[in-house]
């Protein structure tokens, strides 16, 4: 199946591109728009790792690795689509246009943190896993039923395909033609579980196969790959033709979440390597210096933007009142139930120091 499924690569290790077709799509301002976003989104990832450490915000799931499959598919949106996340998508909402504060406000346990701006169509992220690859479905079939020409886009980590919603979403979004496109970033490990140990199939992409919809595996490291393949598999959904499974192959450099231990089950001498290697950002500096497009000052000046945008975001974050412990179990339902209202006693009281 990996023969059937091969890896589409644009830019290799080195940061060259040798296709002269793919080359030809390949402008300046938008290589440096991807630098300027992959920049952006680690210094939020980074600073979000810190902030958990100072104890600041709560447990935090970081990404570092994963810029360009989180960059690139996310700028293959267009304002109006829908964007469905996980809770390790949050590079991707803020490239996709959702409020800085409100991500790290996420994190901090509020929840006006699932908000986002006026007019962006991005769920809250999702928590359990798979859980919103059937919303992705459910949303777009109701944008094709409206007759409008938007798209969905859901992320999803390697283990959701090991849960009943991934099948249960691919079959329906099959079945319904449902314009939405299910982006998976295949990082190695579902939590501690690598993917050989979770599933018998040699890659995600060939899962396609049973729905009837086409699946396609990518370079997630390469920035290109992800945002031109993205670009693709969300035109044929806006022209009637149906989902597209993408497998994009990426790797985090870190653990899964703050409160986890990634060198318990994963030779962290690995990440090492990898980063040398593979790091998206790296190597679309290395395209950069190869076509010319490299200028230290620009990229320095990016650097510290991004830095100014973070802080400016956890000043925001850190002037909002804290969380209160109450909201977990006032918006359930919309009447208080009492077992619930028993919960929230013996919890409060709890907080108070009480017996």
């Amino acid at each position: 199946m990996e023969e059937t499924f091969p890896v589409l690569h644009i830019m290799d290790e080195q940061g060259n591109v040798t296709d002269p077709s793919w080359k030809q799509r390949i402008s300046k301002e938008l290589a440096i728009t991807f630098y300027k976003q992959m920049i952006r989104i680690r210094t939020l990832d980074r600073k979000a790792v810190s902030l958990q450490r100072q104890g600041r915000i709560g447990t935090y799931a970081p990404f570092e690795g994963q810029e360009a499959s989180q960059v690139g598919s996310a700028l293959a949106l267009r304002p109006d689509d829908w964007f469905f996340p996980t809770y390790r998508d949050h590079g991707a909402a803020l490239v996709f246009g959702h409020s800085l504060r409100n991500i790290l406000l996420f994190w901090n346990g509020r929840n006006e943190g699932c908000i986002p701006p006026d007019g962006k169509k991005i769920f809250p992220p999702g928590i359990p896993i798979a859980t919103q690859i059937p919303h992705a479905a459910g949303a777009a079939l109701a944008e094709k039923m409206k007759g409008t020409s938007c798209a969905a886009l859901t992320y999803f980590g390697d283990g959701a395909t090991s849960e009943g919603d991934f099948h249960e979403g691919l079959n329906f979004a099959s079945v319904m033609k449902a314009p939405v496109v299910f982006f998976n970033q295949n990082n190695g490990y579902a939590i501690s579980v690598p993917v050989e140990k979770q599933m018998n199939s040699k890659t995600i992409a060939q899962k396609a196969v049973a729905y009837g919809i086409p699946g396609v595996r990518i370079d997630g490291n390469d920035v290109f790959a992800v945002y031109f393949e993205t670009m693709k598999a969300l035109e044929r959904a806006r022209a009637g033709e149906g989902p597209t499974l993408i497998e994009a192959i990426t790797w985090r450099y870190g653990a899964h979440t703050t409160a986890d231990d990634p060198s318990k089950y994963r030779d962290q001498a690995e990440s090492h390597e990898r980063r040398k290697r593979i790091d998206p950002i790296l190597r679309l500096e290395r395209f950069l210096k190869n076509e010319g497009f490299y200028d230290e000052e620009e990229l320095n000046a990016f650097e510290e933007e991004a830095i100014a945008e973070i802080d400016r975001g956890v000043m925001e974050m850190e002037q909002f009142p804290p969380a209160n412990p109450a909201d977990i179990f006032d918006f359930v339902f919309e009447r208080p139930v009492w077992p619930l209202e028993k919960q929230k006693q013996e919890y409060l009281q709890l907080m108070k120091g009480g017996q």
